[in-house]
């Protein structure tokens, strides 16, 4: 069995909070995708932008929470 698979399998057998701090320390041992001089503020700028241009791409945050309201059911 290869080392990948078993830290899988050993993974699996911990805790929910315990994969969750062990998933958020793999994500942050890797580099950013997005490596911005700016640290992706030109990016946020263009979006609001498109946003306040075209204010039908967005959604109230009170639509955001019934969507995540009804994915857990």
């Amino acid at each position: 069995m290869s080392t990948i698979l078993k830290v899988k399998e050993l993974a699996l057998k911990l805790n929910e909070e315990e994969r969750a701090a062990l998933a958020a320390n793999l994500l942050h041992s890797l580099p950013p995708i997005l490596a911005d001089d700016d640290d992706g503020v030109a990016e946020a700028l263009r979006r609001d932008a498109e946003i306040q241009a075209d204010p039908s791409q967005s959604m109230s945050l009170e639509d955001l929470n019934q969507i995540i309201k009804n994915r857990r059911r």
